[in-house]
């Protein structure tokens, strides 16, 4: 590893060197139909403009209605670009955007390959209007899909080498230190991971079990305790 590098220029390495094999994994199996229809039902109106962050080849940008995306790797930026999302280059933790410019700001499975994961969300907290939304999608560190990623890891997975796979709870205190309150939780994959993968419907709130959770919070409210996981609240 040069350790010269920047951490963004590790993380997002393999994802430009092998953003059409990347883009295909979409195609495979069910799990991104899984993680679509997670956000899909979500119940928080979600108003625009609307921007994602680590937007990749722009798979779920194209089917939120997301029109920029933000990512440090060219080559899928040029995928998204393909399916109609405004290009950009650029990190989370220094978002080219303006204050209070944004309705909703989605962080869909980025936030493990950040190296400033606080940075980043308050420059989401920073880019959103008072009563936007910050959606984050995230495989829990402690959930068996997130044993199997860290396993990957460790053996040397391209992809998930640089990734640093973060509890739910960890997540949610961080978004109440900078001003945002979480409103709305859903969880999916609560089966074992590993092939066969099966579609299966997402269900509110935030079940343990779960291998993929979503974590919505709003700008400009005092935080409100008892929306946060327990865990969270307890500190």
């Amino acid at each position: 590893m040069d350790s010269s590098k920047k951490f963004w220029r590790l993380s997002s390495e393999a994802f430009d060197q092998r953003a059409e094999e990347y883009d295909r994994w979409f195609d495979e199996g069910e799990l991104f139909g899984i993680e679509q229809e997670a956000l899909l039902r979500l119940t928080t109106p979600l108003a625009g403009p609307k921007v994602e962050v680590g937007v990749g080849p722009g798979r779920f940008a194209a089917a939120l209605g997301v029109a920029l995306g933000i990512d440090p790797a060219m080559a899928p930026l040029r995928l998204a670009a393909q399916r109609g999302i405004a290009p950009c280059r650029g990190i989370g933790e220094a978002l080219p955007l303006a204050d209070n410019s944004c309705g909703a700001v989605f962080l869909l499975f980025t936030l493990c390959f950040l190296e400033n994961p606080q940075q980043t969300l308050r420059e989401c907290h920073r880019v959103l209007r008072p009563g936007g939304h910050l959606v984050i999608g995230m495989v829990p560190a402690e959930s068996p899909w997130g044993v199997a990623l860290a396993a990957k890891k460790k053996a040397g997975n391209p992809y998930y080498r640089h990734a640093r796979f973060r509890s739910p709870a960890v997540v949610a205190q961080w978004l109440a230190e900078c001003g945002l309150t979480v409103t709305e939780h859903r969880s999916t994959l609560r089966q074992a991971p590993g092939p066969p993968v099966v579609f299966e419907e997402s269900r509110p709130g935030l079940l343990p079990e779960a291998g993929l959770v979503i974590l919505v919070s709003e700008k400009g409210k005092a935080a409100n305790r008892q929306n946060l996981p327990a865990t969270a609240a307890g500190g």
